[in-house]
């Protein structure tokens, strides 16, 4: 017998797949392809504290090894996916893990308070948006913010609490540890690297912000290192992601130390790779006799 449930934050998972917020909607929209009870779980779109229209086009340019975006959380807005959404998804046998951006201190923990009033079974709090009270830069690169802004919104939240790393810091151990600090119930990384695309003919951006957040196969290398420098130096649960496409690349990151693993970017390609994920999983997990997938969880044999 061969198991795959992890638990994770004290939430159980039926498999440690899961999915990257902003890649699978509201996960409605994947059901034509394959149920979203396939998953452990899957990461919502990003909810800020009101609706917001999103970036101006073009949002999405295509690289030779992923994409970037700048689509600017475009969504309904945190109080609709409460009341209009959140009812829907909480009829599917997995585990929603809500996302939350804010501006301020005070936005993230208004939208803590009304997220841990519904069926969510996890919040995860990006920490990669502007914060307009320490002068434009974004929360995840100052780990005395992380610090703060964690141990504010804790008081709000009464469901675990994972915060989001940026990966565009010098040090993302410290921030790690910053956010553990503070109180996380665990982490999830990496976010996007920031990267741009210029059309050689106009000689401008290919998008309209001029610069965007890169993803897929691209970044994996970054995200395996990351992963495993913050392993070593939290306590807390980890959930990987950047550039999965493979149930091989699910192993790698959960050898690196993620207790879960999201799917994102290879979605756009293949929106039912979730089949072939967990099929290779099972079999890697045969071939080698291991019967319980948590003890590949930071397995990794370092030189």
């Amino acid at each position: 017998m061969i198991n795959t449930k992890i638990n994770f934050c004290g939430v159980e998972f039926k498999n440690p797949i899961v999915t990257a917020s902003g890649t699978f909607g509201f996960g409605m929209e994947y059901n034509q392809f394959v149920s979203v009870e396939e998953y452990g779980g899957f990461g919502a779109k990003g909810l800020t504290r009101t609706s917001r229209a999103g970036n101006p086009p073009p949002r999405i340019a295509e690289t030779s090894s992923g994409i970037l975006n700048s689509v600017g959380l475009q969504n309904p807005g945190v109080e609709f996916f409460a009341e209009s959404i959140m009812p829907i998804l909480a009829e599917y046998d997995t585990n929603v893990i809500a996302n939350m951006s804010g501006n301020t201190i005070e936005e993230y923990c208004e939208m803590a308070e009304i997220l841990s009033d519904t069926d969510v079974a996890i919040i995860e709090m990006n920490v990669s948006c502007p914060n307009v009270k320490h002068g434009g830069l974004a929360f995840g690169t100052d780990s005395k913010v992380v610090n703060e802004l964690t141990r504010e919104v804790k008081k709000h939240c009464k469901k675990p609490l994972i915060v989001k790393l940026s990966p565009n810091v010098t040090s993302i151990a410290d921030i790690a540890k910053a956010a553990e600090d503070g109180g996380a119930d665990g982490l999830s990384l990496i976010n996007t690297l920031l990267g741009m695309k210029i059309d050689v003919n106009t000689r401008k951006p290919i998008l309209k912000n001029n610069t965007g957040g890169l993803s897929g196969p691209a970044v994996k290398p970054v995200a395996v290192r990351m992963i495993h420098e913050v392993y070593e130096a939290v306590k807390i649960p980890i959930i990987g992601m950047g550039g999965v496409m493979s149930g091989e690349d699910v192993i790698e990151f959960m050898l690196a130390g993620a207790s879960l693993v999201a799917l994102g970017t290879g979605l756009f390609t293949k929106p039912d790779l979730i089949l072939d994920v967990k099929r290779d999983i099972n079999k890697y997990m045969e071939r080698h006799n291991i019967e319980d997938i948590r003890t590949l969880i930071g397995a990794a044999i370092m030189n």
